[in-house]
């Protein structure tokens, strides 16, 4: 079962807008050294919506070729078939597990989450963690529906961004005698999901203190409470100032700004506002990575 922090990690372009395959490398090397558990290539963070096909499968390649932690590809799609064809290409290409968000746009009824979700982990053989992820899709999935889909054997876990605690501490419960694990999909959150049960955070913040994320989430497993608010109140300042526009505008910026392989963002998505990046580099100098 795969637990810690798993850094969702931005896509750093070059130049003429194509993949940085060394600057994808490097940070990966970079985070690896920081202690992060796995790492998400062509998530959201990693502009997965303005991502080609071919893309996708690029990324998926150079992580699980330079990452000597667990690969978890983003894989979804709002069209089953290609986030089927996504997810049995990461599984040939060594991912070590695929994450797949709710469709969106289209805005499946629960039979169709079941046999969206369910179709994927019949026909691609990898462990499989769904992404549930209101803001961005719309949807909120119903915890039946994900107890239901936590029985499949392909299907381990869960990343919930919901914001909804209440919703996560039923999903732990009814899930509690499954192989399933929930994953934060909210930085800001770590700590209290973990409280419910979680086992760790796919994290945006971990793209830049990936250390002081995951010593946060050790000092947990630890029983090490002082520890644990000493490093979330210092977390939570900066982890405020990466969301104060759309993920990834903050994140690819304070990642320029501290050094790592970063690029432009890819339209429709424009660069921080310069109100909003005074706020960005008042923190990271304030968490000392600038």
């Amino acid at each position: 079962m795969l637990d810690g922090v798993i850094t969702a990690m931005i896509t750093p372009f070059t130049p003429d807008n194509r993949i940085d395959k060394a600057g994808l490398q490097s940070n990966i090397d970079f985070l690896i050294k920081r202690g992060v558990s796995g790492v998400v290539p062509s998530g959201t963070t990693g502009e997965s919506a303005t991502l080609t096909f071919q893309e996708h499968k690029d990324l998926i390649d150079i992580s699980v070729e330079c990452s000597t932690v667990p690969v978890v590809a983003g894989t979804g799609s709002n069209s089953t078939s290609e986030a089927l064809e996504l997810t049995k290409y990461a599984a040939d290409a060594g991912a070590g597990a695929a994450l797949l968000i709710t469709p969106y746009y289209n805005k499946p009824n629960d039979a169709g989450l079941l046999k969206h979700f369910t179709t994927i982990a019949d026909h691609a053989d990898i462990p499989q963690i769904l992404y549930n992820v209101p803001s961005r899709t719309c949807i909120n999935m119903k915890n039946e529906v994900t107890a239901e889909l936590a029985q499949h054997p392909n299907i381990i876990g869960i990343k919930e961004a919901s914001g909804d605690l209440d919703q996560i501490k039923d999903i732990i419960q009814r899930t509690r005698d499954q192989d399933f694990v929930v994953f934060s999909g909210d930085d800001a959150l770590t700590v209290p999901i973990m409280e419910l049960g979680g086992v760790g955070v796919i994290s945006v913040a971990a793209n830049i203190v990936p250390d002081k994320v995951t010593a946060m989430v050790n000092a947990f497993k630890a029983g090490n409470k002082d520890e644990v608010r000493r490093l979330e109140n210092l977390l939570a300042p900066l982890i405020k100032a990466l969301f104060l526009e759309t993920n990834p505008i903050p994140v690819k910026r304070a990642a320029e700004l501290i050094g790592l392989a970063s690029g432009d963002l890819r339209l429709p998505l424009a660069p921080i506002s310069q109100e909003n990046e005074e706020k960005l580099v008042a923190e990271l100098k304030s968490i000392g990575v600038l």
